[in-house]
């Protein structure tokens, strides 16, 4: 327990799946992923998008494998990626043991459209051959046909009926080393889903509020449903569904987790919304900002504040502070102490530089640390 109870989240317990090199459940830390939109067959305009999400932060990216041109594509596309690469499999069983064969770090199949047991059977079998991992990934827009005219519509017990049926044809071919996900658009049937099938088994779960919209509706319905569970402790990789650029999924992502103190990533600003009473422009500032410290991975956190009714105290939890000042003097602090005055019209600059400084100062530290 620690010293801020109302802080702690408890997560889930669960066994460990290795995707490639990123371990997934157990104590491993909640990984961020996306997918790829470019035409997969297409080598060279995924490999680039796939940079893009790397250099974002994502740990681990999908492509879809919808045909043989796809798969034959894969073996190029996992040799350059520096992530793990999951082939997204729905329909063609065979597409799932071509990707195996390319190289593939973990084979996602939908059992609402894979077909036969033995189709998965066949899977299964290339999934070992090969040290691939799996993901059940049971959606509510294409559940199986009999649990549908069973229960009249997609609910949270078909949803996790469907992911333990299939679980239970990879555990009878001993085959242990998948996670599940039980995604829906909306997000009461994806909680009370995800909900259920954390009480039903162990195995790691990989979250998302699935064709959640664009940009901006998406965020806030995917923060909705997937922040109450990662409030909760379900929740081992995540996947923002946005219908926008890949990156701006990732980056969505570990601002969820940066925002529960789940993992950190790059900087952390904090900000006020800005009044009358600001004393420089907060909303360009921040905005010029962030696209400024951009490349910086190191956590840490920064704020900006307005003016000096909430600037000391934010000021006094963040590694440097910027507040606000009359007659455009602004006081800049160091580890929450005042540290000194700024009167200089290139704020932007000069925050970037205490933050490049002070990244290269925890890098350093850490460092020495490994050394010593």
């Amino acid at each position: 327990m620690s010293h801020r109870p109302y802080r702690d989240i408890h997560r889930r317990k669960s066994r460990t799946v290795m995707v490639g090199s990123v371990a997934v459940g157990g104590d491993a830390p909640i990984s961020v992923q996306t997918m790829t939109n470019t035409l997969t067959a297409d080598a060279a305009a995924t490999i680039a998008q796939i940079r893009r999400v790397e250099e974002a932060g994502a740990d681990i990216v999908r492509v879809s494998c919808p045909d043989v041109e796809s798969t034959a594509a894969l073996k190029e596309i996992v040799t350059a990626a520096r992530i793990p690469i999951v082939a997204d499999i729905h329909f063609h069983y065979k597409r799932a043991i071509e990707a195996a064969e390319a190289g593939a770090a973990c084979l996602r199949i939908n059992p609402g459209n894979i077909g036969s047991e033995e189709k998965v059977r066949e899977v299964i079998r290339a999934a070992k051959d090969h040290g691939c991992s799996m993901r059940i990934g049971v959606n509510a827009g294409s559940l199986e046909k009999d649990l549908l005219e069973r229960y009249g519509e997609p609910c949270p017990e078909a949803m996790v009926e469907s992911a333990l049926n299939h679980a239970r044809i990879l555990e009878d071919n001993d085959f242990t080393n998948f996670k599940i996900s039980v995604k829906a658009s909306d997000v009461f049937l994806a909680v009370a889903a995800y909900q259920a099938l954390a009480e039903a088994c162990d195995y790691p779960l990989h979250v998302g509020v699935t064709e959640a919209g664009g940009l901006r509706a998406g965020t806030v319905k995917s923060s909705i449903g997937m922040g109450m569970l990662l409030w909760s402790g379900i929740g081992d990789t995540i996947r923002v569904s946005l219908s926008a650029e890949p990156e701006e999924e990732v980056k969505v992502g570990f601002e969820m987790l940066k925002s529960l103190n789940l993992r950190h990533r790059g900087v952390n600003i904090i900000s006020c919304p800005s009044c009358a009473r600001q004393q420089f422009n907060v909303i360009e500032t921040v905005a010029a900002l962030e696209a400024r410290v951009a490349h910086i991975t190191t956590p840490m956190s920064v704020s900006v504040i307005g003016c000096v009714v909430n600037g000391p105290g934010e000021a006094r939890e963040t590694d440097i502070g910027f507040t606000g000042g009359g007659s455009g003097t602004h006081q800049v602090y160091l580890a929450g102490v005042p540290h000194h005055r700024f009167k200089d019209p290139d704020i932007i600059e000069h925050l970037a530089e205490l933050i490049e400084r002070k990244a290269a100062e925890i890098e350093a530290a850490k460092t020495a640390q490994a050394a010593s």
